[in-house]
C-alpha cells in the first residue's frame, strides 16, 4: 500500500477546505476582532472533545499575541468554574456539530449574564449557533478520514480560523516583535531582544597580564583562563590580545622564544566595543563579521571591563 501517496491525500483535501474557506469568510470576522478588540475582560474559549483541544490551543495563541485568554472546558464550568467568567469578558464557543451536550448546557447561564458569545459551528441553525452573537461557520465539504467520521478536514479549518482570529487582533492592537517577545522571555527572540552583553558577559578572573611579561608566564595565564586568549593591559587599560591563533603564529617565527615578552606576539590593536548594553544579539553580529572568538568590553578610557566570548553566546541561546 502506498502510504505516501495516502498522506499526500489528506494534505491535499485539507488544504482544499482550508482555500474554500478563505474565499467565503464574509464580514462575521469582522464583527468578531472589533467584539474582541472591545472586551474590557479576558477571551474565554470552551469546547469539548477534538474541539476542546483545539480551543486549547487556540487561547494560548491569543495569550502569547496580546489578548488576555484562557481555555475553560464546559463540564468544570457546569460544576462550579462558570465564577471564572465575569461580565466584562467575550466567550469563543467551538464545537462543530453545534449541539455538544456539555457546551449547549452552558450557553443559557453565559446569555443569562449578557455576556457577549461569538461561536464557531457548522450551522447557525445549531443550538450554539443560535445563541451565538457572532457566528463564524467552519464550513467543510470533506473530512480527511476515509470514513468520513474522524475530525480531520473540520478540526484543521477551526484551528486555522483561531489563528487568523490571532493575528487579525495582533493588527488590530499594533502588536509587535518586542511585544511578542515580552510575553516569551524564555524563547530565541525573547534573547535576542532582552538579554544584553552585560547580563553575560566575564567580569571576573580575567585573564591579563602586563605587556611586559614573559611568553612563558603569558601562557600558564591563558591556560588558567581558558577563554584562549590574554588581555594584556596597564593599569587595566587594554593595549592588546594574544590569541591561541596569535600564538601559532609565533611558533611558525625562527626567532620564536618563551623568554620573549607577550607584547612581541600579540595583536595591538584588538577588537573592542564600549557599550556594555549592547544586544548580545548585536554583539554575535560583530563577533560574526570581524571572524572573532571573543569581543572585550570597555569605558571609554579602554579600562577592562569584561569579555563576551562566542561560547557565552552560545550558552545564553543567542543565535
Amino acid at each position: 500500500m502506498n502510504y505516501t501517496k495516502i498522506a499526500s491525500e489528506v494534505l491535499k483535501t485539507e488544504a482544499k477546505e482550508l482555500l474554500n474557506a478563505s474565499n467565503d469568510l464574509g464580514n462575521e470576522i469582522n464583527k468578531a476582532i472589533e467584539l474582541i478588540y472591545d472586551t474590557k475582560g479576558k477571551l474565554i474559549i470552551t469546547g469539548v472533545g477534538k474541539s476542546g483541544l483545539v480551543g486549547s490551543k487556540m487561547a494560548a495563541t491569543f495569550a502569547s499575541t496580546g489578548t488576555s485568554s484562557f481555555f475553560l472546558h464546559p463540564t468544570e464550568a457546569l460544576h462550579g468554574d462558570l465564577g471564572m467568567i465575569d461580565k466584562n469578558d467575550t466567550v469563543l464557543a467551538v464545537s462543530y456539530s453545534g449541539e455538544s451536550e456539555e457546551l449547549t448546557k452552558i450557553l443559557p447561564h453565559i446569555k443569562r449574564f449578557d455576556i457577549p458569545l461569538i461561536g464557531m459551528a457548522k450551522d447557525k441553525k445549531t443550538t450554539l449557533g443560535k445563541y451565538s452573537d457572532v457566528f463564524i461557520p467552519i464550513n467543510i465539504k470533506k473530512e480527511a478520514c476515509p470514513l468520513g467520521v474522524a475530525p480531520t478536514s473540520s478540526t484543521t479549518l477551526t484551528m486555522a480560523l483561531g489563528d487568523a482570529l490571532a493575528v487579525c487582533m495582533m493588527k488590530r492592537r499594533g502588536f509587535q516583535k518586542e511585544d511578542f517577545a515580552s510575553f516569551h522571555p524564555g524563547g530565541s527572540l525573547g534573547k535576542m531582544l532582552f538579554i544584553k552583553i552585560k547580563d553575560i558577559m566575564r567580569k571576573e578572573n580575567l585573564p591579563i597580564v602586563s605587556p611586559d611579561t614573559l611568553l612563558k608566564d603569558t601562557i600558564v595565564v591563558m591556560s588558567e583562563g581558558r577563554l584562549g586568549n590574554v588581555l594584556l593591559a596597564t593599569d587595566n587599560r587594554l593595549e592588546g590580545v594574544l590569541s591561541d591563533g596569535d600564538l601559532r603564529r609565533a611558533l611558525m617565527k625562527e626567532d620564536f622564544s618563551l623568554e620573549t615578552k607577550a607584547q612581541n606576539y600579540a595583536t595591538k590593536n584588538p577588537k573592542y566595543i564600549t557599550d556594555e548594553n549592547m544586544l548580545a544579539s548585536d554583539a554575535l553580529k560583530i563577533i560574526e563579521k570581524n571572524k572573532l572568538q571573543h569581543l572585550v568590553i570597555t569605558d571609554e578610557e579602554r579600562r577592562i571591563k569584561g569579555i563576551l566570548h562566542i561560547h557565552d553566546l552560545v550558552e545564553a541561546g543567542i543565535k
